[in-house]
């Protein structure tokens, strides 16, 4: 019994591991946001420098 409690114990924590580092990975590396870029503006009078 206490040799199948440990092999629990080190599975839950192998999955934690894992799940923690999913998410890690998901929010902190990959989806860094870049700087905003503004959006072009299409048609109406736009001024010129004369």
């Amino acid at each position: 019994m206490d040799t199948f409690l440990d092999f629990l114990r080190e599975f839950l924590k192998g999955i934690v591991r894992e799940v923690s580092a999913y998410f890690f990975r998901k929010n902190v590396l990959k989806y860094k946001k870049t700087t905003l870029r503004r959006r072009k503006q299409k048609g109406g009078s736009r001024k010129t420098n004369k």
